[in-house]
């Protein structure tokens, strides 16, 4: 029971990989609340959960809305022991035909809302004075250019920095901030991902996830479990002198 005693939160916690974390936290005995802008998906999971897990909605593109589920989870759990960022859209779209608003989408979903998510827990974190972990998800993207990904590599890369900088800055504090890049996870977000290049580059639907596995040196696309075996260890005691530093969880797809 890695995590026993231990309140998390988790954003985008309602699917895929984010949905993963929390049954995963759940499992090795945290408190988790599941914070979504999905309400229903939600509050069905925490109530799946029982034992004091619960859910509050959340729209990490606004401000009050970050600070109502700060408050909420102070007030209700009596503090916050551990943060994952997990909330993020993705979009692929030829670098010719970004526009301004998509671009701005992607950044206030994947990068301002990574990041005052973060700073609004690490000042609860501070003020209560007792450590903390924070887990940012990147992405293999956000370690190299792709064709049709230009905005959301940019997104991930950020999300990477990001985490350099508050790890060397929130040390001090006991809060130890890290980062997983999940390579090609066998998500219902990669089913989109593989009609929008079955689109763009005239394939069958399903031949971009073959062409994409095939290409794994392990062999095959991840799981969304696979990528919370690590969220536990950075969230755990095991990670207490791991700072700053992003995971790849990619089978091999990407070496940092």
């Amino acid at each position: 029971m890695k995590l026993a005693d231990k309140v998390a939160i988790v954003t985008g916690g309602a699917s895929g990989i984010g949905k993963a974390i929390v049954k995963r936290f759940f499992d090795v005995g945290a408190r988790v609340v599941v914070a979504d802008r999905d309400a229903a998906a939600a509050e069905a999971l925490a109530k799946s959960l029982g034992a004091g897990s619960f859910s509050v909605v959340l729209d990490v593109t606004n401000q009050e809305s970050i600070d109502r589920l700060v408050a909420v989870v102070a007030e209700k759990a009596g503090g916050i022991d551990i943060l994952v960022n997990c909330a993020a859209i993705y979009a692929l779209t030829p670098i010719t035909e970004v526009s301004r608003e998509q671009w701005s989408t992607l950044f206030s979903i994947n990068v301002d809302g990574t990041f005052f998510t973060m700073q609004a827990v690490a000042k609860q974190m501070i003020k209560q004075g007792r450590g903390g972990k924070i887990i940012n998800l990147a992405s293999q993207a956000g370690r190299r250019g792709e064709r049709l990904g230009a905005a959301y590599c940019a997104t991930k890369a950020a999300v990477i920095s990001l985490t350099q900088s508050a790890g060397l800055a929130l040390i001090q504090n006991r809060i130890n901030v890290n980062a997983i890049a999940p390579g090609i996870i066998d998500t219902p977000m990669w089913d989109v991902v593989d009609r929008e290049f079955a689109r763009l580059e005239n394939l069958a639907v399903g031949e971009k996830k073959r062409q994409v596995s095939e290409a794994i040196p392990f062999g095959r696309m991840g799981q969304p479990d696979e990528v919370a075996g690590c969220a536990v260890f950075l969230a755990s005691e095991d990670s207490d002198y791991v700072v700053a530093q992003t995971y790849g969880v990619d089978g091999g797809n990407w070496m940092a």
